[in-house]
């Protein structure tokens, strides 16, 4: 059960995909104040732009091709940020900033020029826009016969947007009205403007090329393709999105911050309904790639990040963060950090564990209270209980290593192994200096230093003689708490004899 992943429904039945889409992405975004080009910043273990593709991608699944996304400040962040996380999607650059307008048409330059059929063309910095919203425009955009159809949605307070007027009789958009030239009757409308758009592809071409510069600000503004087409004869229509948070662009930290919540209360309600128990979705954070499966529990103050994936009946937390792990069904995780780990079924870990990437635990394997472990193997039933390092090792089977063990495994040049079997039992403090093979059913004794392979069965002790020096105490420490102490007891134990 993939229940936080975007899922790749494709077009409904009946529905021509679009023949493109055009990403806006060349902006410098000065209100995030950040060296961080706006598109990049993250939210739920994707950049701003990538949620903006995954939809995108819903529109026509396999083929990213189709999606052009333009580039311009700090465009080789961009570029070699899409490359690894959206191959296959092509790039247009806008060199300067001349309006959106421009840009759409920087993208179309990339696509041929001329796109024939629809042209969706959305905002990098639209975050919670869903798939299942872009096919609705798209699907109103070819069924209704619109030259050009406008994403709009009816918001609580529209203070600072451009309404959406309609014509009463025929629901065709007959303008879109900024609040600043809106008359009263306007400011009361609710609809508004969300940017994004879907074009037939020819008409588009044709329009960008008889748009002005004489404005304010001397740019290209692709909103005034929309006048354009509606003074030619052509009709100009809107899709409603059913949430309206859907189209909320990101401009500064805070409204980041609010998206965040927003699609992290989304994929908790996902989770949730697939079978989810999330004991407070308010203190637990969830990345779109997390994946659960039926009666998992997340207590709360959990973060689960990356490729992370819970198991049936698995339960994790408090307190806990899992980046790239995975858990197994019936496993326990309490107030531990994990980061490219593998946790079997029914495995115990934590409290304050640490496990860091490389280890794999086995059915019934346990690591317990301040343990760590890099690039370490516990076979079934396992258990390393307290205060210890593995690092580097491979340990068998219903093994039990001590309290304060440590796998030493580097010797200032290079990182060695050890090997542990199965059915073996440590002391506590002992060091294991790596490379080693303690044989299956061996033993080894407290405080030992193991630096050479124990045999199967044999018992390893590898620490200096006891020796008790009598008297130490009152000769080189008279008349301390210690000294008192030793006297006042060998005078109990004398007058007992």
């Amino acid at each position: 059960m993939s229940a936080n992943l975007p899922q790749a429904l494709g077009s409904g039945a009946g529905e021509t995909p679009p023949a493109a889409v055009v990403v806006l992405a060349a902006g410098e975004g000065t209100r995030m104040k950040s060296a961080t080009p706006k598109v990049l910043h993250e939210l739920c273990g994707r950049s701003l732009v990538g949620h903006v593709l995954a939809a995108a991608g819903e529109l026509d699944p396999g083929n990213p091709d189709k999606i052009v996304v333009v580039v311009g400040h700090a465009r080789e962040k961009v570029t070699d940020h899409l490359a690894t996380t959206a191959p296959g999607v092509r790039t247009a650059v806008q060199a300067e900033q001349n309006g959106t307008g421009h840009a759409v048409r920087m993208g179309l330059e990339e696509l041929g020029g001329v796109v024939d059929g629809t042209v969706v063309v959305v905002c990098g910095d639209t975050p919670l826009l869903t798939g299942a919203t872009l096919r609705k425009l798209a699907a109103t955009h070819t069924g209704d016969g619109n030259a050009v159809t406008v994403l709009t949605a009816e918001v609580p307070d529209a203070t600072g947007y451009g309404r959406i007027v309609r014509d009463s009789a025929s629901g065709a958009v007959t303008a879109i009205v900024e609040h600043k030239d809106a008359s009263d009757s306007q400011r009361a409308i609710r609809e508004i403007n969300s940017g994004v758009f879907a074009f037939d592809g020819q008409l588009l071409a044709d329009a960008l090329g008889k748009v002005r510069t004489d404005n304010s600000q001397g740019e290209e503004y692709l909103t005034d393709v929309l006048g354009i087409l509606r003074e030619a004869g052509h009709r100009v229509g809107a899709a409603v999105a059913g949430d309206h948070r859907e189209i909320a662009g990101i401009n500064n930290r805070v409204q980041l911050a609010e998206a965040r919540r927003i699609l992290n209360d989304r994929l908790l309600r996902d989770a949730m309904l697939a079978g989810v128990t999330v004991v407070d979705p308010a203190s637990t954070w969830v990345d779109v790639t997390v994946t659960f499966e039926q009666d998992a529990i997340v207590h709360p103050g959990t973060q689960l990040q990356g490729a992370t994936h819970l198991g049936a009946g698995a339960e994790v937390g408090p307190n806990t963060r899992l980046n790239d792990t995975t858990v197994g069904a019936g496993a326990r995780v309490d107030n531990t950090v994990s980061n490219g780990a593998e946790i079997g079924p029914q495995a115990n870990v934590g409290p304050f564990a640490y496990l860091r990437p490389g280890t794999r635990l086995g059915l019934k394997a346990k690591v317990g209270t301040y343990v760590e472990t890099k690039n370490a193997t516990v076979g079934e039933g396992t258990k390393i209980p307290h205060l210890s390092y593995v690092g580097d090792a491979t340990i068998g089977e219903y093994s039990n290593i001590g309290a304060a063990s440590v796998f030493v495994n580097y010797d200032g040049e290079a990182k060695h192994h050890t090997t542990v079997g199965s059915h073996c039992k440590t002391g506590s403090d002992n060091m294991f200096v790596a490379p080693v093979t303690i044989g299956d059913g061996a033993y080894t004794a407290a405080g030992s230093v193991i630096t050479k392979d124990v045999p199967p069965g044999s018992l390893a002790v590898a620490r200096g003689q006891q020796r008790n020096i009598e008297g130490w105490v009152a000769r080189k420490r008279p008349g301390s708490a210690a000294a008192k102490a030793a006297e006042a007891s060998s005078r109990e134990a004398g007058g007992e004899s």
